[in-house]
């Protein structure tokens, strides 16, 4: 008859008592399906972080392979959504009632979605960083979700300082000509004519929001557009020649340094009923400058986000 298996983490106690607030994995990699509103449900390669508190001061350890059981039964047999986000957490913790009364998950990965070019109507895929979380502490459930979205920003100062040398270049080219509206027009298309241009750069917009508990399925497309269509300068997929020129004059018709992004996103997602809460991070990537310039915000609520 064979021998029994020893369990060190239930037949040993800790060799220094005390509680720890998270025991568990992280960057579990998985492959998972993700239910996001308006989309058809899709898999995501996620790297996944799965904690329970140690609550029993005597106790060895957790058992760390229920935590990954539950959430390849998540991966191999159902969908990521609220409800089944939810569960997993309380599973994290039935299945550890002796030791347990707190968890929380993390799904990170990245969500492609098909993005129309600015006039041309061409498509391409556009890849956003999300992570969902679930949080099961003091009592409280909490459900997150954050997105990071690029975008491009043009300097205010440096428009101005640019439409300065033009102007200076326009009085120098003719002071001493009669204006003729033709070769105007052709000087302005010369390098000669536009002297100057103002720098721009890659920027990124982190948001993160608390979910309301009566969604479904994730909200990553409405959150995406909300900041997009709040900042007016979305990253491009596939481009032609006419969705380059649009999106120069969407630059220039939208000049903005960090705090004016901020501000922008900030106003539009006051307005947004399905967030119970929301913490904003405005990263302008300078062209000009080594660093990068930031705003952060929040809500503003009173037990809510911190800057």
């Amino acid at each position: 008859m064979p021998t029994s298996m020893p369990d060190i983490a239930n037949h040993t106690t800790a060799q220094t008592e005390g509680t720890l607030d998270w025991v568990g994995m992280s960057n579990i990699e998985m492959p998972i399906m993700v239910a996001s509103k308006g989309e058809k449900e899709r898999m995501v390669s996620a790297h996944v972080d799965a904690f329970v508190n140690l609550k029993e001061a005597q106790a060895k350890g957790i058992h760390m392979s229920r935590l990954y059981l539950l959430i390849d039964e998540l991966s191999t047999s159902n969908v990521l959504n609220y409800q089944s986000l939810v569960t997993l957490l309380d599973g994290f913790i039935s299945s550890h009632s002796d030791l347990s009364d707190q968890a929380k998950v993390t799904f990170s990965f990245d969500y492609h979605l098909r993005r129309k070019s600015l006039i041309s109507g061409k498509e391409g895929w556009k890849a956003y960083p999300v992570t969902l979380s679930g949080y099961f502490n003091q009592g409280k459930l909490t459900i997150e979700m954050a997105i990071d979205v690029p975008y491009s920003s043009t300097c205010p100062c440096s428009a101005a300082l640019a439409r300065q040398l033009i102007q200076q270049a326009f009085q120098q080219k003719f002071v001493d000509s009669e204006l003729d509206i033709d070769v105007i027009r052709e000087w302005l298309g010369t390098t000669e004519g536009i002297v100057a241009t103002p720098h721009s750069q890659r920027s990124v917009a982190e948001v993160k929001v608390k979910l309301n508990n009566n969604i479904s399925d994730f909200p990553i497309t409405d959150l995406v557009d909300l900041i997009e269509d709040s900042l007016q300068t979305p990253v491009q997929a596939a481009v032609k020649r006419e969705d380059e020129q649009e999106f120069a004059r969407l630059n220039g018709q939208n000049l903005m340094f960090c705090e004016d992004a901020a501000r922008r996103l900030q106003f539009s997602m006051n307005k947004a009923t399905q967030y119970d809460d929301f913490w904003l991070k405005i990263n302008h990537l300078e062209s000009l400058h080594a660093h990068d310039a930031v705003s952060v915000t929040t809500k503003g609520l009173i037990d809510g986000y911190q800057p």
